[in-house]
């Protein structure tokens, strides 16, 4: 039963990795709890983010192995095809496998309300849903974020893709122009030239993937361009699109140069926004352009009022979303011993055919900090493992301050995204690079790489 005068302990506004975390530990604990939702349950990255794309880009890369990589090992590869309508067939056998479709039910299970609509705070303790009012004690704002626009003039008259469109067109197309060089947007571009699209991708920015390391940048764009024939714009700002007959014209500028090019399909992958249009201002909770604004302990302005996920704007990754949430739960239910999120060692992938995976600071941010540092570099080649497999192109790359401290990783070879967890917990608990190397690595393993580069760290005694 709810606190008198209210309808719910908890309201959680939005099922994803943000809010349902939350939901299911308050429910265990014998709150009345209501999740609410206007658009599937399980939120946008486990029904049209990473779990359907990833599942988009395992097909590619088979394919990818199979067609091009089959040969230097001795193996006959001329007759290999693909089939999309298939490709797409598995990716939604990997999504009927998640589970996500039953995220609905799994809270109804659990006694929590499961909600349908959009809701909008007419109050501090008040939401509207339609036509129906609901009163709850707490509330957990979870609303996620939307596809930003990126100031493109003609989107809205011009059919385009976004991230969730890309992910169920019928087959790739013959020429595709990617808006955005961020993850997203590498990441739908390598699926596609893959599969034969020819790829333009652009950026405002002076390279792709511009928050990691320098490095990053100059392998991804090398292998865009020579292994898979892109066309990477680096400073292009797009500036409108326009439907040419069965084709669409994009023109950007380069430098002081507009230019123009016609292609079968725009996709725009030029980042998220936050969704805070919800009635805010009603609870008095402040919120920008760039998120709800919350302390430390993430409880926004208006007392009793918390926020999690990517709706906070410092991070769109379903990782960092059940972390605070599991972090919101904690200071619901214990107010005097309340936690503050620690996000030194939050770890970061792009899935890639060199994949990409980085933990806490880059170069360029210790050097925004004027921190001393050094770093610790192993190109992936001089390992066993990646000869055993030719796959030699790549590096792990460690920082640390000049005691020998890790401060930052990142590391660029298959499978980094399960690599990069012994740099993050390195940097989590305050170990050195020496401690790290001097810790056994299985031979031939990828990690051996981070052993290589921690142990290029001389600590001068």
């Amino acid at each position: 039963m709810a606190a008198k005068g209210y309808d719910y302990d908890l309201v959680v506004i939005g099922s994803g990795a943000g809010g349902g975390i939350a939901a299911d530990i308050m429910a265990d604990n014998k709150w009345k709890v209501a999740v609410v939702e206007h658009d599937a349950y399980g939120g946008e990255l486990a029904n049209w983010g990473s779990v359907p794309l990833q599942a988009l880009l395992r097909a590619a890369k088979v394919y990818d192995q199979a067609k091009n990589h089959g040969p230097a090992l001795g193996l006959r590869s001329g007759a290999i095809g693909y089939n999309y309508p298939s490709v797409r067939a598995w990716k939604d056998t990997a999504m009927r496998r998640s589970g996500v479709a039953s995220t609905e039910r799994y809270y109804q299970n659990k006694g929590i309300s499961a909600l349908h609509g959009t809701a909008r705070f007419v109050g501090p303790h008040e939401i509207t849903l339609g036509k129906r009012h609901i009163k709850s004690k707490h509330f957990l704002i979870a609303t996620g974020a939307q596809a930003a626009d990126g100031s493109v003039v003609g989107l809205d008259k011009t059919p385009h893709l976004t991230p969730r469109t890309a992910l169920d067109i019928s087959r790739p197309p013959k020429t595709l122009f990617v808006i955005g060089g961020g993850p997203t947007g590498c990441e739908f571009a390598e699926l596609f030239a893959i599969f034969g699209t020819k790829v333009y991708i652009a950026d405002e920015a002076a390279r792709l993937l511009p928050n990691e390391d320098s490095e990053v940048s100059e392998l991804v764009e090398k292998q865009f361009k020579t292994k898979r024939g892109m066309s990477v714009l680096p400073r292009a700002k797009v500036i409108r699109i326009a439907r040419e007959g069965i084709m669409t014209r994009v023109t950007y500028i380069s430098g002081s140069e507009e230019r123009s090019i016609k292609v079968d399909q725009v996709l725009l992958a030029a980042g998220k926004v936050p969704v805070v249009d919800i009635g805010l201002e009603n609870a008095r909770v402040e919120y920008s352009a760039n998120g709800v604004e919350t302390d430390e302990f993430l409880e926004t302005t208006r007392r009793g009022i918390f926020a999690a996920g990517d709706v906070l704007g410092r991070f769109y990754y379903a990782h960092t979303g059940v972390y605070e949430s599991r972090v919101v739960a904690n200071n619901l239910l214990y107010p005097k011993r309340r936690l503050k999120p620690d996000y030194a060692a939050v770890p970061r992938i792009t899935h890639l055919g060199v994949e990409i995976a980085s933990v806490g600071m880059s170069e360029a941010d210790c050097l925004k900090r004027d921190l001393p540092i050094q770093v610790g570099f192993a190109p992936l080649h001089i390992i066993a493992r990646a000869n055993i497999d030719n796959a030699r192109d790549g590096f792990v790359k460690v920082i640390t301050d000049k005691k020998g401290l890790l401060l930052g990783a990142t590391v660029a070879a298959p499978h980094a995204g399960e690599t990069i967890h012994e740099l993050t917990l390195a940097i989590q608990y305050g170990l050195t690079a020496a401690e790290v190397a001097t810790t056994l690595h299985a031979f031939p393993s990828w990690s051996e790489a981070v052993r290589v580069a921690c142990a290029n760290i001389k600590v001068r005694k």
